[in-house]
């Protein structure tokens, strides 16, 4: 006789103490999503470590490989409380390409502000989506909730790295409205 069929292919067979494995499943789909998007950051900074040029290389350059490192971290983290609430983390390229939302970094060999000026753009959708993650497991499980509260700061102050090297005197960015990492690129060229 063939085992019976699990409801839902992200619900565990056990999880955490006191926590449901319905609300598990909830919380590792959300989970997922977020190692899907950390694993997509630290190949996407890799990139453009690898294909910074111009006058500022060697700042931007050595600026990335900490977080890229930070990000790994966060990574493993993510993955390892998948795993701990009875789910299968998912780190393979295939699905996270097939699952995620978003494109592919769009710049190739560009100078250092091309490339802080699109990563403005994905730090600032990585945070939001992360934040949106935060708020959906407020109430589901608040060891999740802190996890990414932590990781929230961290993301916060490499975003504020890059940001920095695209501020104006007067307080605003180069980048202001900019709604494509190319568009981005573009404005931080004037």
């Amino acid at each position: 006789m063939a085992p019976t069929a699990r409801k839902n292919a992200a619900t565990p067979h056990y999880t955490v103490p006191g926590l449901k494995p319905d609300t598990a499943a909830e919380v590792i789909t959300v989970l997922q999503d977020r190692l899907n998007a950390l694993n997509d950051l630290a190949l996407t900074l890799k990139h453009v470590h690898w294909n910074v040029v111009g006058p500022t290389f060697i700042a931007v350059h050595t600026m990335l490989d900490p977080q890229v490192d930070g990000v790994r971290e966060m990574v493993d983290t993510t993955a390892e409380r998948i795993a701990t609430l009875g789910g299968s983390p998912v780190g393979t390229p295939g699905a996270l390409v097939a699952q995620r939302s978003w494109d592919d970094y769009s710049i190739g060999r560009a100078d250092a502000n091309a490339h802080l000026a699109a990563l403005d753009l994905v730090y600032s959708g990585v945070i939001e989506d992360h934040r949106a993650a935060i708020e959906k497991t407020e109430e589901l499980d608040p060891v999740t909730e802190d996890l990414l509260v932590t990781q929230t700061g961290g993301l916060e102050q490499y975003h504020w790295f890059v940001r920095a090297h695209l501020e104006r005197p007067d307080g605003t960015l180069v980048t202001a409205n900019a709604p494509t990492e190319k568009a981005a690129a573009r404005k931080a060229k004037r």
